[in-house]
């Protein structure tokens, strides 16, 4: 099977009340599509990084009551889970698709690498001006890069629950996103430049 783009019922999965039913279109409908795209994200960073990678992708467990109101995969370099460690994302909320180096307040080491980061603040202001920023992986909004700046990396590292994630968003009327391939393509260019400041978060 080749991945062949989001659809506009993948998006419309976010407005199906709730939690066994949106649960079951989550499945049917989005999860085969992070099978593809997931694999060819893990062969794409193993190729990188010349280690394995894994592919997760997310179950929403826990959840007995509210239906989630994104879902997402995670590929990291280690099979037992994600959550500790410095990864990366690829998901869907109600309008947009997002691409995330993802450091969330599970993080083990975690003031350590916003400390890193706080050490490389010049290297990151340099990644490309469609990136976004996030303090927050529930809440799907995010900020222009150009934004960043040293409080929120400080925040970052002094508050417990605080994340960093930093990435792409392809709104959903981005026709880039219904193409597999054109996808795949601008999935890899957003990864690429992110993968020095994951193996400086490995470091940390």
């Amino acid at each position: 099977m080749t991945f062949n783009g989001f659809e506009k019922t993948d998006f419309d999965t976010f407005y199906i009340d709730g939690l066994e039913n949106r649960m079951k279109a989550i499945q049917t409908r989005i999860q085969p599509k992070f099978q593809e795209v997931g694999n060819e994200l893990v062969d794409h960073l193993a190729a990188q990084l010349g280690n394995e990678m894994f592919l997760h992708i997310a179950k929403h467990a826990r959840r007995t009551v509210n239906p989630p109101k994104d879902t997402w995969l995670a590929v990291a370099n280690n099979k037992r889970g994600y959550k500790k460690h410095p990864h990366f994302q690829v998901g869907v909320f109600d309008d947009h698709v997002f691409v995330w180096l993802a450091l969330i307040y599970e993080l083990d080491h975690k003031s350590a690498i916003a400390q890193t980061f706080l050490d490389h603040f010049e290297q990151l202001k340099q990644l490309p001006e469609s990136f976004v920023f996030s303090l927050d992986h529930t809440k799907k909004d995010a900020k222009p890069l150009q934004e960043l700046d040293r409080q929120d990396l400080e925040r970052f590292r002094d508050v417990k629950k605080a994340e960093f994630l930093i990435g792409q968003h392809f709104a959903k009327e981005d026709e880039r996103i219904y193409n597999g391939q054109y996808f795949l393509k601008e999935m890899k260019a957003t990864v690429e430049p992110l993968i020095p400041f994951y193996k400086l978060a490995l470091k940390s």
